[in-house]
C-alpha cells in the first residue's frame, strides 16, 4: 500500500486520534477526535470530557468542531475539513458535523448501540438534509475498539 494512498492517509489520521484518546480524563470513555483543515493541517484535537466537565455535550467530536471553527476563523462552516474520530459518532455528534458542513468523517470503531453514521442510524446520509459529508468507517477498527474494550473491562 502506498503511503500516499487515501487509505494510508486515513489510517495516519486515526493513529493521531488514538493518540489524542489516550489523554482522555480517567473517568470518561476514551474517544479522541481531530479536525483537519482542507490543507491537511490539524485544526483541533479533543477527547470526551462529559464526566470531567459535568457537561452532557462534551463529546470529543463537539469539542473538536468548536475549536476548529475558532481556529479556522471563517465562521462556523468547516467545509472541506475532515472530522476524524476513534468511535462512530452518535446522533448528536453526527448532527453537529452535518450542521458544521464538514466535508468528510473518518472513524475507527463501529458503535452498534448509538452510532449514527451507518450502524444504528445513518444521520449523515439522510437525503432530506442539505449537506451530506462523505463517510469512511472502520479505519483501524480493531485498534480503536481495543482501547474502548480495555476501558470497560477495567470498570467491570
Amino acid at each position: 500500500m502506498s503511503l500516499n494512498s487515501p487509505r494510508a492517509a486515513d489510517e495516519k489520521l486515526i493513529w493521531r486520534a488514538l493518540a489524542v484518546a489516550t489523554g482522555t480524563p480517567e473517568q470518561d470513555v476514551p474517544v479522541g477526535a481531530i479536525v483537519v483543515g482542507p490543507d491537511g493541517r490539524e485544526l483541533a484535537a479533543a477527547t470526551n470530557r462529559r464526566e470531567a466537565d459535568a457537561d452532557p455535550l462534551a463529546h470529543a467530536e463537539v469539542l473538536a468542531l468548536r475549536e476548529a471553527a475558532t481556529v479556522l476563523g471563517d465562521g462556523w462552516r468547516l467545509e472541506d475539513c475532515t472530522l476524524v474520530v476513534t468511535l462512530e459518532p452518535c446522533t448528536m455528534c453526527a448532527g453537529a458535523a452535518v450542521a458544521a458542513r464538514v466535508g468528510r468523517i473518518v472513524f475507527g470503531a463501529w458503535e452498534p448501540r448509538t452510532g449514527a453514521c451507518g450502524s444504528l442510524w445513518d444521520v449523515v446520509r439522510d437525503r432530506r438534509l442539505v449537506h451530506r459529508p462523505e463517510v469512511r468507517g472502520g479505519v483501524l477498527e480493531a485498534e480503536c475498539a481495543a482501547l474502548l474494550e480495555q476501558f470497560f473491562r477495567e470498570r467491570r
